[in-house]
């Protein structure tokens, strides 16, 4: 599902040239994240669950480590750009395009890329510099961080450390953009004389703020608890959210349920209908 519904995403925002808009190409970049990400760990999970051979090569696990990394942390700062779109347009629609014009809306969207990519050297970089001894077992379903940190034999105290101010810095920071973004956003929806314009507004703004709940708050229980108080089995089940159940989730609240992107692929389908 995630898989069909990322590529969809992607496919009819590029084709129609009514979706050629900031918001539908935040949208589109939040579905080739989510459609990298799902790619990163289910294939590999499956492949060994199928096959019984539940092993990883060291090149394999740092590459899965940079990319899962990279884009959770991208994806991060990308809700919060989307965020702040959706708070232009809401409160201040007569100047959406000039506040959230092309040029700035590229830039936030390659800063968020840019972004997530630092944090995926930081951490591959750092794994690579510890020193494994003993089990060589990894307790998750994937190469995870901190699953790995259990296994060094070196201290690690100090990139437990650097994990955390990454986390403020990753997840703390652009949530509360979200937060700050969404509470103008249902002040002003509060506001409005429609009471069909409140519905749907307030409709919308409960489900991307369920999603970036489910999102956020999995990340932080995951990366944010010191490696004491950690249960593999836990740590298990959470990880799902953001790496399975979250990209599956986004395109069906963000896009799929928008009636632009239902006439977008009803006229697509239309096309394809008339060719043949």
């Amino acid at each position: 599902m995630a898989l069909l519904a990322n590529t969809l995403m992607v496919l009819l925002i590029y084709l129609d040239m009514r979706l050629h808009t900031p918001m539908y190409f935040l949208l589109s970049q939040l579905s080739l994240m989510d459609l990298m990400l799902i790619c990163t760990t289910v294939p590999k999970m499956a492949h060994s669950y199928l096959s019984g051979r539940k092993s990883i090569s060291v090149a394999g696990c740092e590459a899965q480590i940079f990319l899962y990394v990279s884009l959770l942390g991208a994806e991060c700062f990308l809700l919060a750009v989307m965020a702040y779109d959706r708070y232009v347009a809401i409160c201040y629609p007569l100047q959406y395009f000039n506040l959230m014009n092309w040029k700035l809306c590229g830039l936030m969207a390659a800063s968020s890329w840019f972004l997530g990519a630092f944090d995926g050297i930081v951490d591959v970089a750092a794994t690579l510099s510890f020193s494994y001894c003993g089990s060589r077992e990894i307790a998750q379903f994937f190469c995870d961080v901190p699953a790995l940190l259990h296994l060094s034999c070196t201290d690690t105290s100090t990139f437990e450390t650097l994990i955390f101010i990454c986390c403020v810095v990753m997840l703390l920071l652009p949530l509360s953009l979200i937060i700050i973004s969404y509470t103008r956003v249902i002040i002003t929806v509060i506001r409005m004389s429609s009471g069909e314009g409140r519905h749907k507004a307030f409709t919308t703004c409960t489900s991307h703020l369920i999603v970036v709940g489910m999102y956020y708050g999995a990340a932080m229980f995951i990366y944010m608890r010191p490696n004491s108080n950690r249960s593999p089995t836990q740590d298990k089940m959470v990880s799902t959210f953001y790496t399975i159940f979250t990209p599956m989730l986004n395109p069906l609240i963000y896009s799929l349920r928008n009636k632009d992107v239902a006439k977008a692929f009803s006229k697509v389908l239309g096309k394809r209908k008339s060719r043949e």
